[in-house]
């Protein structure tokens, strides 16, 4: 599967746990939404990888992806140390140009 190289970015640095490469394809002011919170800007996002990754040791396997008016979704397995795991989450991604503007994870 072929995903847009800054949704690539996203997963491919998530998943080695760097910051910087899983961000570089977002806006400076994007927000992620994931369990009900709000992450606004490169040091919030970052702050809250490296929380997630740290509690829950999770790896992201992208399976699916579509386009939908105005975002691209992306369903994923993930792997981890947290009740339920594996599990299929829901990765929506809406875009500014050529940066990714928003994230909302859900199930």
């Amino acid at each position: 599967m072929k995903l847009p190289d800054q949704i690539q970015a996203y997963f491919d640095g998530k998943n080695a746990r760097d910051p910087k490469r899983a961000l570089s394809g977002f806006a400076a002011g994007a927000i992620v939404g994931d369990e009900a919170r709000k992450y606004r800007g490169h040091q919030e996002i970052t702050a809250w990888m490296a929380e997630t990754s740290k509690k829950y040791n999770e790896l992201s396997e992208p399976l699916e992806s579509r386009e939908e008016p105005g975002a691209i979704v992306v369903v994923a397995k993930v792997r981890g140390t947290f009740p339920g795991s594996p599990a299929k989450l829901r990765y929506r991604f809406t875009f500014a140009g050529d940066s990714i503007q928003t994230l909302e994870i859900g199930s």
